[in-house]
């Protein structure tokens, strides 16, 4: 059987045994120093092919890792460490519905979460004598937001706002009756890590390293908490994230509660859209708590391709690839995930309504 599958089915079963769903947390200005600076520049090169829906980002280098002003950012941004990238397309958005309809159609492909659920095969990976839960739970579904009715004094606790969906995939996003007919502009969601690297190779692409991502993201902000600078007071025009108490009530300051179509907010210096909110975004880089660490004491790395082997002793069990560039969901209340150095661990098998992709392509 599939790893991924699998993967997707175990948890399912946990969820349903336990009710708990468990993630790593969503959750002072310095000038520029000569080491610290991306030696790039945003104009394209000539000798560059150009590629449609696509944006050349040019070699340099660059500081990966949360600004020393940034006092949201969390322990895993950190140290702060020199990387150099080479130049690599990517595009200017998301992947979205329209696209990844094309890619369906196309090869018949049926994602991780439309996919039929085995007991045989979770129970080999469950403890013993594990009971069966009952054939309605065990359905194909994915995780999906579900505002709470009052105040949530724990936001470590993720169970309380998300939920299993019997039914939710990239077509239904709320389950069952949900549509994403005129949805075309709108990201793809509901995506597993499987699903996103069988777009990428029916498309000719791949998925980012961690360091391409936020190397793109950042662009001239080589200092800054934000692709757009360190003034969080800009949010609401700048990206869609969540305005008001959360998990409670959005005020909708954006003009979007949940998803909204890719590009109604401005660029990057690159012209890359949607760098910051929206939707999580795949990188290929597994996760693990102690690489930055391991980086900074390597000095200067080139096209660093993440750590080996996947290490997070809050979820030890799971094979976990960073994400990038958070959610319509992000709140300043306990995460600001649309910082440029904000990073989260999620499983493979994972689909989320909050969690797409975008692909890059080398020269």
């Amino acid at each position: 059987m599939n790893r991924t599958l699998l993967y997707h089915q175990k948890h399912l079963v946990i969820l349903i045994l336990i009710g708990v769903i468990v993630f790593l947390g969503c959750n002072s200005s310095t000038k520029t120093s000569k080491s610290s600076t991306i030696t790039s520049t945003v104009a394209k090169s000539s000798s560059i092919n150009h590629i449609e829906g696509m944006v050349w980002i040019p070699e340099g280098s660059f500081y990966r890792g949360a600004v020393p002003q940034d006092r949201m950012a969390m322990q895993h941004e950190k140290p702060r460490h020199l990387v150099e990238v080479e130049g690599f397309f990517m595009d200017i958005h998301p992947v979205t519905n329209k696209q990844f309809r094309a890619f369906v159609l196309a090869t018949g492909y049926v994602t991780i979460a439309e996919r039929a659920v085995d007991w045989e095969e979770i129970r080999k990976q469950l403890p013993p004598n594990t009971p069966k839960p009952h054939d309605s739970l065990l359905q194909a579904g994915s995780l999906v937001f579900k505002k709470t009715q009052e105040s949530v004094p724990n936001l470590y606790d993720y169970s309380q706002w998300w939920f299993w969906q019997i039914g939710a995939n990239w077509k239904h996003p709320n389950g069952p009756g949900s549509s994403i007919a005129s949805k075309d502009e709108y990201p793809v969601i509901h995506i597993a890590y499987d699903d996103a690297l069988a777009y990428c190779e029916w498309a000719g692409k791949r998925l980012p390293t961690e360091a391409e991502w936020e190397y793109a993201a950042r662009a001239n902000s080589i200092n800054s908490i934000y692709f757009w600078g360190d003034d969080a007071n800009n949010l609401s025009k700048k990206a869609n994230t969540w305005e008001g108490e959360f998990p409670v009530e959005n005020t909708l300051e954006d003009g979007f509660e949940r998803l909204a179509p890719v590009m109604r907010f401005p660029a990057n210096d690159l012209g890359l859209y949607d760098m910051a909110g929206n939707v999580w975004e795949w990188t290929s880089d597994w996760y693990n708590v102690k690489y930055y660490t391991q980086m900074k004491q390597l000095g200067r790395v080139k096209n660093p391709k993440g750590p080996a082997l996947p290490y997070n002793p809050n979820n030890p069990n799971a094979s976990e690839k960073v994400i990038k560039g958070g959610s319509f969901l992000c709140s300043k209340s306990y995460c600001a995930s649309y910082r440029i150095s904000a990073r989260m661990a999620t499983s493979i098998d994972s689909s989320l309504e909050h969690l797409g992709f975008r692909t890059v392509k080398s020269k």
